[in-house]
């Protein structure tokens, strides 16, 4: 046993005695994703339930797990802030009024954290320590860089799943207060069906994309598909926010080889993945793909340094005007700007680069289009006229960047479904867009 090991054996412990340190009121924060702590948050619901502890602020990004910290049975003895609105719990609640958003960049959440949220509290799954003493956050670098700097305690969940990624990802033993195991299976994301639809889209999107380009892909059946499409490309690059299942097969096929890429040549870089089993064998000591940062990732001046840049991503509508909402169902919240934005300026600041946002052209079997005169009521706009660039669906491309108003609202038009292009004509012309 070495002095690591010595030390770790000191400071391993059960969660339950963690969450004695936990205390009403106390910020505490997690990771996003797979990195978020399951038997500490756990134990600590259970405390706040016996000792009646009230006000403890739960702050998180993605928040996949269903913990007992959501039950509305805890409402009060925990005030759940999240920075992005995901499916399960945190969307339930705070369509109840049970959690609170906090709208912001996602590269400048790291900033939050820090000057704003300030937790006291970090508490992360990790993988197993190495030799030297260190952990990795493996699939979640994303904010814990800063997190593991601001938290004035720090509490380590170390699970055997948890894949060790590279890049800056390592936390030492030397900077936790304590840490307990909890091999639980981490969360998956299935890979989504791609519909003959998409894989329209996908190929428009494919056109976008030259050879030797730098890529960013969101996810779902739009990106999939993209990714499919892109499989005839060659030397293509990866600087991503979320490392997604279709990467594997771009990767594995040869179509991406890093090696054209102005920065990181020869690595794929991402700040968080969320996938398969699969997935995270291939990315378990795997040297070609590092993990960094959000606010390094996705920070448009680091994105603008690759050639060639492509942003793809997906909107949930568009109005003639060129204003995108991917966030809201009117005004109610339903996830959040995520990277788009991020991408979308570093694209434009990138040297022969690009922006992509995509969507099928209707909703609701074709009843609604997505393409309007303008954005639902209440809508949150997510990426503003001024930045949009392409816009794609499955009737082609709409290029908006350098045209004017009344461009930009023929262009739309143009890929709408074609049974909307004609009503969409008349609104045009009767507040004089064209």
């Amino acid at each position: 046993m070495n002095k690591w090991q010595s030390i770790y054996k000191e400071k391993l412990t059960l969660a339950e005695e963690i969450a004695k340190q936990i205390d009403s009121n106390t910020v505490c924060a997690s990771p996003i994703a797979a990195g978020e702590a399951f038997a500490i948050p756990e134990a600590i619901a259970e405390r706040a339930l016996k000792e009646n502890l009230k006000g403890i602020k739960h702050c998180s990004i993605l928040s996949l797990r269903p913990q007992k910290i959501w039950d509305p049975a805890l409402d009060g003895k925990f005030n759940h802030v999240t920075l992005y609105v995901s499916s399960n719990n945190p969307r339930k609640a705070m369509w109840e009024n049970r959690a609170e958003f906090v709208p912001s960049f996602y590269y400048q959440i790291p900033r939050v954290w820090d000057e704003y949220i300030e937790p006291e509290v970090f508490y992360a799954t990790v993988s197993p320590m190495d030799e030297h003493g260190y952990f990795s956050f493996g699939l979640s670098v994303s904010t814990c860089i800063t997190l593991k700097k601001k938290a004035k305690r720090i509490f380590l969940e170390v699970n055997e799943n948890m894949p060790r990624t590279h890049g800056n990802s390592a936390i030492h033993i030397s900077e936790v207060d304590a840490i307990c195991e909890c091999n639980v299976p981490l969360p998956q994301l299935p890979v989504g069906k791609i519909s003959d639809v998409d894989k329209t889209i996908g190929n428009y999107i494919a056109e976008l994309v030259p050879d030797e380009a730098t890529i960013q892909l969101g996810i779902g059946g739009i990106p999939n598909a993209a990714a499919q499409a892109l499989l005839n490309k060659k030397n293509l690059g990866i600087h991503t926010e979320m490392f997604t299942e279709s990467m594997i097969d771009l990767i594995e096929a040869g179509v991406v080889t890093n090696t054209k890429k102005n920065i990181h040549a020869g690595k794929s870089v991402t700040t968080f993945a969320l996938g398969t089993k699969r997935m995270y064998e291939f990315l378990d000591d795997n040297v070609g793909v590092e993990f960094h940062p959000v606010d390094y990732v996705n920070d448009p001046v680091t994105i603008g340094k690759h050639d060639n840049f492509v942003s793809i991503n997906s909107c949930i509508e568009v109005d003639l005007f060129g204003q995108v909402c991917s966030e809201s169902l009117g005004p109610k919240q339903y996830s959040g700007v995520g990277g788009q934005v991020d991408f979308v300026r570093g694209a434009c600041n990138s040297k022969g680069g690009k922006s992509v946002i995509s969507m099928q052209s209707t909703a609701k079997g074709g009843t609604v289009s997505k393409i309007k005169l303008a954005l639902t009521e209440g809508s949150i706009v997510t990426t503003s006229r001024n930045e949009v660039d392409n816009i794609v669906t499955e009737y082609g491309v709409a290029k908006l960047k350098g045209k004017s108003i009344s461009e930009r609202a023929k262009a739309l038009i143009s890929i709408a479904h074609p049974s909307f292009r004609e009503q969409l004509t008349f609104e045009a012309k009767k507040i004089n867009l064209f």
